[in-house]
């Protein structure tokens, strides 16, 4: 529950602190003076939109801070993953004795972040931390309880537990159903293209394999043909070269012939004189060296034979890799590359026939299992309908509408993301009056309380441990308006309830009473909220219902309201 409540510059309040306790709290004011900041407020902790307006003229930011405390282990486990901490010191059935602390700051240039037990986290993980903590209901809750699937949920949380998890498996077989006939759809429709591409990739593929390219081979072929058409030239300066070091083959000479006679020398200087021994060795090398390559130069002249046609060949053979390079890369390599990519591609596209196969199969298997979990859901729905609404029934007979009819009507529709069903919840407030969709007949004050009725008898199953009404008494007023305060009382027996109201016959029954207060410099309205002592609540109730001249009726109807409420 929340244990506390700070507001700053949200909206015409400037600041103000909310200590929270259990049992029934209500909130009044005079109309404008920011009764609805203290649920949007909580709202915004919850991880609601927030309005860039709402921030307080002037103002930097506006500040929420909210201290939650009766906290389930499975929200601090939630909490303590995300990086945020507790102060917790025992846990016992489920819930832990710890205090989290919550915050949303929002400025006027619209940005906002959110901390949840100190840590920084993206405002749309707010509602999966905290959002079971609290259940807020808006005056919107009353548009949507006229709609059938807000009707449809409804009804299915009364059925329980085990309803949610056939719902969670039924929504897991549907998802797989569509993304099953969305690929067998595009699967089918592909079909002309997929077996097009087949064809041009099977060509594309038996024209590579004919040709029988090898990695390099239009390089090497290249380098070969300009080797074969500058063979004249090459033999000439092979031959030049040779002669240069060895001399021709009738007449010793050339480079080797002197350096034997450097060599005779340098031996002769190296006897003679000590210093001279090193160049002797150097000698030599040089003359290895220079034999080595005489020989690699003779080797590579007698490589350089002509070769009759094969010129004729290489320009064959090139002219078919060509016929290659344009249609798949510029390169010998690059057509193996796509031979490669193709070859998985067409494994792929043949694969497709098989894959429809498949997919057919499994949509016949899913389908069933949908249908069976549909027909489950259906005859919970039956089973919860009838309990239901006998006991929302009870609850309206308690709030003065002791003749209403409701009855859950399910219509057979296609399968859809929540079964086959269509809930529609029919109502008639008059007897006589057959009963019709509720959004339809139900006015403004019999909505009011059919929906308080709903909440009271979904909080017997278990739920959030705070509940947060935002005028629940709109439409309402006189002995019904205290017959909704006396249901709130009671619901607030087993929950933390906090209630926005205008009907001093409503506050009258609450444990805790505060009072938002407007003031006005002439410049400025400020608003500030105090809590209402026991001793003033009668002075609060009899200004709620006279204005803001109390009289002397007021304060007495006003007191025995207050004697009402404590019987």
């Amino acid at each position: 529950m929340i244990t506390e409540l700070r507001i700053s510059d949200l909206g015409v309040i400037s600041d103000a602190v909310l200590a929270l306790h259990p049992g029934l709290t209500v909130v009044t004011g005079e109309t404008g003076a920011g009764k609805t900041m203290i649920v949007t407020s909580i709202d915004l902790l919850l991880g609601g939109r927030a309005d860039p307006k709402a921030v307080r003229t002037g103002a930097r930011r506006a500040v929420v801070e909210g201290r939650f405390s009766e906290i389930s282990a499975d929200t601090v486990r939630r909490v303590e993953e995300a990086g945020g901490e507790l102060d917790a010191a025992a846990e016992a059935d489920g819930e832990v004795d710890a205090e989290l602390l919550v915050a949303r700051q929002v400025t006027p240039g619209g940005r906002t972040r959110a901390f949840v037990g100190g840590a920084q986290v993206p405002i749309g993980r707010i509602e999966d931390l905290v959002g079971d903590l609290v259940t807020v209901h808006g005056q919107s809750e009353q548009v949507r309880l006229a709609g059938r699937d807000r009707q449809r949920e409804l009804l299915d949380r009364f059925a329980g537990v085990d309803q949610q998890v056939r719902l969670t498996t039924y929504r897991t077989c549907y998802d797989e159903l569509r993304a099953a006939q969305t690929e067998l759809d595009r699967l089918r429709t592909e079909a002309q293209e997929r077996a097009r591409e087949i064809d041009l990739l099977r060509f594309g593929l038996d024209e590579i394999e004919r040709a029988a390219p090898q990695p390099g081979e239009d390089v090497a072929l290249a380098e070969e043909a300009q080797r074969l058409q500058a063979s004249d030239d090459l033999r000439a300066d092979a031959a030049t070269a040779i002669v240069a070091l060895a001399g021709s083959d009738d007449e010793a000479g050339g480079a080797l012939a002197g350096l034997a006679q450097a060599r005779r020398a340098v031996e002769r200087l190296a006897a003679a004189d000590t210093e001279a021994k090193p160049f002797a060795g150097r000698v030599r090398e040089v003359g290895y060296l220079l034999t080595e390559l005489a020989g690699d130069l003779s080797s590579y002249l007698a490589g350089l034979e002509v070769q009759p046609g094969r010129l004729e060949q290489i320009a064959e053979r090139r002219f078919e890799l060509a016929g290659l390079l344009r249609k798949y890369g510029s390169s010998c390599d690059e057509v193996l590359a796509w031979s490669a990519r193709a070859a998985e591609r067409l494994a792929a596209l043949e694969l497709a026939d098989d894959r429809i196969g498949e997919l057919t199969e499994r949509i016949t298997v899913v389908q069933g299992r949908i249908e069976e979990l549909a027909g489950q859901l259906h005859s919970a729905r039956v089973a919860a309908a009838g309990e239901f609404v006998e006991r929302v029934r009870g609850e309206l007979a308690a709030l003065a509408m002791p003749h209403a009819r409701l009855q859950f009507e399910l219509t057979p529709v296609d399968l859809g993301p929540t079964g086959a069903d269509q809930v529609d919840l029919l109502f008639s407030a008059n007897p006589g009056s057959a009963p019709r969709s509720l959004g339809k007949v139900a006015s403004g004050g019999e909505m009011s309380r059919v929906r308080l009725a709903v909440e009271v008898v979904l909080a017997d199953g278990g739920g959030s441990v705070t509940f947060v009404f935002d005028e629940v008494d709109a439409g309402v007023g006189g002995a019904v308006a205290v017959e909704i305060g006396r249901r709130l009382a009671l619901l607030a027996r087993h929950r933390q309830v906090i209630v926005v109201t205008h009907l001093a016959q409503v506050a009258a029954f609450a444990d805790r009473h505060f009072a938002v207060v407007k003031s006005d410099d002439g410049q400025v309205t400020t608003s500030g909220v105090r809590e209402v002592a026991e001793r003033d609540r009668v002075v609060e109730l009899a200004r709620m219902m006279a204005g803001i001249e109390t009289t002397e009726s007021a304060l007495a109807h006003a007191g025995e309201l207050l004697e009402l409420a404590s019987r």
